[in-house]
């Protein structure tokens, strides 16, 4: 009998031959949004909105501790309705900090609230959020051409992070960091981090080549 062909390194073999990034491997949860969400292309606006808000709060935690509790974060703030959280003040934060279901933190809770009223601002200059946020998506030859473990692991933060969280900063909105914003153009996928070898990588650059960018992006 032959041996199993060697895998690329952070790559995981599972049920079915479906290979994964190493991250994604377990648990179910994680295989979900590994496989069928992690780098698709998002242009909804209150889906984006999530996406930031909880990226911020994921600072410090596991992402893991953050999709265990996503359904909760989404029914206390409405959906992540920004147009709704904008007008939420100090009982809403209160009434916030008193539900376990959450990441109770006061400083999160209230950036949350904040960044609500500042996407309100973006919507009003650049017609939604979505054509405001992939005005940053990276040129194709700024990603590098292997993406393996190594690779991915220094990619905490890039260019086009750093000028995104710079100008979110500049427009007052808080716990956008540029490994934040880089985790969320990961996330919404603005880039393919999905490593060489990965099952879900071509899938994605397939939705990412017939998605229509929001805003002529």
């Amino acid at each position: 009998m032959s041996a199993p062909p060697q895998l690329p390194d952070g790559i995981v073999a599972g049920a079915n031959r479906i290979r994964r990034c190493w991250w994604g491997a377990e648990p179910p949860i994680y295989q979900a949004y590994h496989d069928d969400e992690w780098g698709r292309p998002v242009a909804d606006d209150f889906r984006l909105f999530e996406k930031l808000c909880l990226e911020g709060f994921q600072s410090g935690l596991s992402w893991l501790t953050i999709l265990k509790k996503r359904e909760n974060f989404r029914l206390a703030f409405d959906g992540f309705d920004f147009h709704q959280l904008a007008r939420w003040g100090e009982r809403d934060v209160t009434r916030l900090l008193g539900d376990a279901g959450i990441v109770r933190h006061r400083g999160k809770i209230e950036a949350t609230l904040n960044n609500a009223r500042r996407a309100l601002e973006v919507v009003a200059e650049c017609g939604s959020l979505a054509a405001y946020v992939w005005r940053w998506e990276p040129a194709a030859s700024a990603r590098p051409r292997h993406l393996d473990k190594p690779a991915l692991a220094a990619l905490s933060s890039t260019p086009e992070s750093l000028a995104l969280s710079k100008d979110l900063r500049k427009r007052g909105w808080a716990f956008v960091g540029p490994t934040t914003c880089y985790a969320l153009m990961q996330a919404m996928g603005m880039v393919n981090d999905h490593l060489e070898g990965c099952s879900a990588r071509a899938k994605v650059e397939q939705a990412r080549r017939k998605f229509v960018r929001p805003g002529g992006a």
